[in-house]
């Protein structure tokens, strides 16, 4: 026999057996689920087979000494029907672990608890938990790698706090600058980086026992009004949708993500009757996502107390039109009894049936045998917040020193900076010395000077202008604390705008944006420029690295800012190979 076909044949029959032992696991797991599934579901009323299918909110901030929960007392509803998922919202980890600890032991069937931690646990805990990058940051980088780890890391928060469900990774295209809603939320503008990175952050979670949620379908990337005050309107044809925003939707459903976020929005395309959101439409979710793109995991409603579907669907009827839909759970329905009585209203006109919520609640029920039944032992405080943080700082470090962005390059003594000349530092936005003014003191005895950013005063504003151009050879402008929406230029205000243009017209002056990255168009004609994307410690000492040589530039724009910073662009101060020159990741 010729040996190269026999390590063929052998390794075919590897594959094979693989595959068939693959296949008869998954199948007994199958089974298994859906034994306990029947099980759990015959055990329940049928009020309470529909509250399988809610979610509520639960927060632990206090008002007055008191403990505040949404969606009326939480535990009550757990009590009285059952319910089936609970959303965590504002609070501190060791009352979180307490309220959740106490859920577990009166709820009846183990409870999903969920979290929209799109940049980890920080985003609702943020007394004293760190945030991880958002995404924007993200996708300034090229290494999609980094997001596996980064999902490992949020889904060990998740863990650690009894969190079996995380709504992320976002994966709407973000093509439009003025978007007051996901913006900074997003990878970037590009589908295939999109679909690239969160496919990777989606496996980071559910490879390590993290149920993941790819959002907002079918995609709300293109929008002008936020969702949760009025109904977002996208006039894009089907192609168009289908060339972009679906695109990188049917690549995370493709590799597996457990379930998916339905929008509020209006897109006429997909459903042109009139004030109908996609969360409510039934052309939106059973036939295009289900139908048309054959996605048959777990669906969520976007939260349903939101005004973009609230103002034309208020109170229960919500509810019963997402249903309808085709949506297997409803986010925040609000009043949850009288949500209950309207769905089973709409079963005894038949709008609904009992089959439907059977359906619906034994898929439910088999998501919980997989990421919720073995995982509700009673939550241990000890350390608790420490183990929340673990891995976070070390993360937050390389992305920065990954997706910080050169935009402008024009005077070579910056790169690096040394601490011979006299320099200044200009902190917009902060009014005392912060991690990067420090450095700057320490390493090259700079002037530090602390100006608002916005309601300056024009004279003051014109001194200081002068004395930086006539008394220092190098100035550096740091802007800090800007807003993440665009909304009102970010919260900079003209007189602030136009000051740091005449400084850092001059060659001799670099400006480091500490924020949202859309916001470098106020300053597209300056001689050095870089965006940080973010503002903390960790992320201005990257900086002063990148300023003093230590660490090179090496992110790329993950959005289009000007026509002279188009989305990719970078200047590249690290001698590894140009990521935009490599094969477009697809």
């Amino acid at each position: 026999m010729n040996f190269q076909n026999y390590y063929i044949l052998s390794d075919m029959r590897f594959v094979l057996t693989a595959l068939l032992l693959f296949s008869f696991l998954f199948s007994k797991s199958q089974t298994a689920a859906e034994k306990w599934a029947d099980s759990v579901y015959h055990s329940l009323s049928k009020d309470e087979r529909i509250a399988q299918l809610m979610v509520v909110r639960l927060s632990s901030l206090e008002r007055g000494g008191t403990v505040t929960y949404f969606d009326k007392q939480v535990g009550e509803l757990v009590k009285k029907y059952n319910i089936g998922g609970v959303l965590v919202f504002q609070g501190g980890p060791h009352k979180q672990a307490d309220m959740i600890n106490g859920l577990n032991k009166i709820s009846k069937t183990p409870i999903m608890f969920s979290v929209d931690g799109e940049w980890g646990l920080s985003q609702r805990i943020y007394d004293s938990v760190m945030p991880l990058p958002r995404q924007m940051m993200l996708g300034a980088m090229s290494d999609s790698t980094i997001l596996y780890e980064y999902g490992k890391i949020v889904a060990s928060q998740c863990r650690r706090l009894g969190i079996h469900l995380n709504y992320a990774p976002v994966v709407d295209v973000n093509n439009n600058p003025g978007n007051p809603v996901i913006n900074d939320r997003s990878f970037g503008e590009d589908k295939f980086k999109v679909a690239s990175f969160a496919i990777q952050y989606m496996k980071g979670m559910q490879d390590n026992g993290i149920l993941a949620c790819a959002k907002h379908f079918p995609g709300h990337g293109d929008v002008t009004v936020d969702s949760h005050y009025d109904l977002p309107v996208i006039n894009k044809s089907m192609a168009q949708l289908q060339e972009t925003e679906l695109y990188p939707f049917r690549r995370i459903f493709a590799e597996g993500v457990g379930s998916v976020m339905i929008a509020h929005l209006y897109i006429p395309a997909i459903d042109a009757t009139p004030n109908t959101a996609t969360s409510v439409s039934k052309k939106a979710v059973t036939g295009l996502l289900r139908n048309e793109m054959g996605y048959q995991g777990l669906s969520f409603t976007d939260a349903l107390e939101m005004q973009g579907v609230q103002k034309f669907y208020p109170k229960g009827k919500a509810s019963v039109a997402s249903l309808f839909a085709g949506n297997d759970v409803l986010c925040l329905p609000g009043d949850v009894p009288a949500a209950i009585a309207d769905i089973k209203a709409a079963i005894r006109t038949k709008q609904l049936s009992w089959q439907q919520i059977e359906e619906r609640c034994k898929k439910l029920l088999r998501a919980k045998y997989h990421y919720v039944w073995k995982h509700t032992d009673p939550i241990n405080k000890a350390n608790i917040t420490e183990d929340l943080n673990k891995g976070v700082a070390e993360m937050r470090q390389k992305v920065a020193e990954n997706a910080i962005t050169l935009l402008a390059k024009k005077d070579e003594a910056f790169f690096p900076l040394t601490t011979k000349e006299k320099i200044a530092y200009v902190a917009a936005g902060v009014n005392a010395a912060n991690t990067f003014a420090k450095g700057l003191q320490e390493n090259n005895n700079a002037d530090i000077y602390f100006i608002r950013l916005s309601g300056n005063n024009a004279d003051q504003l014109t001194r200081l202008k002068n004395n930086l151009l006539n008394n220092y050879s190098r100035v550096i402008i740091g802007v800090h604390n800007i807003n993440r929406a665009p909304a009102n230029n970010f919260g900079i205000g003209k007189e602030t705008v136009d000051f740091i243009n005449q400084v850092s017209s001059s060659q001799s002056a670099f400006v480091f944006l500490f924020g949202n990255a859309y916001a470098a168009k106020n300053w597209r004609n300056a001689a050095n420029l870089a965006v940080a994307y973010e503002d903390d410690s960790i992320v201005q000492v990257a900086a002063l690295k990148m300023l003093h040589g230590s660490v090179p530039f090496r992110g790329t724009t993950p959005v289009t800012i000007t026509d002279e910073f188009p989305y990719g662009f970078g200047i590249l101060t690290a001698k590894e190979a140009d990521p935009r020159k490599k094969k477009a990741l697809r």
